[in-house]
């Protein structure tokens, strides 16, 4: 994980377009120029974790080709 430097930008946050509307139980993403911020909906204030691009393009395509055990 990566280090973010404090921003004075707010980030824009948002949620895969699979979570549903009205759902507030779901992982929200932001991008970062050389990083992905991702934190806990329900919990907006509570901590974030940051993915480099590498990891988070390498999760993204493990998501989409459903490589996690169920």
């Amino acid at each position: 994980m990566l280090s973010v430097p404090h921003s004075p930008e707010p980030l824009s946050w948002f949620k895969s377009s699979y979570s549903g509307a009205n759902t507030t139980e779901c992982v929200e993403a932001a991008h970062l120029p050389q990083a992905t911020a991702v934190r806990d909906s329900k919990t907006p204030g509570g901590p974030m974790l940051t993915f480099g691009q590498a990891s988070w393009a390498g999760f993204l395509t493990a998501v989409r080709h459903q490589q996690f055990g169920g």
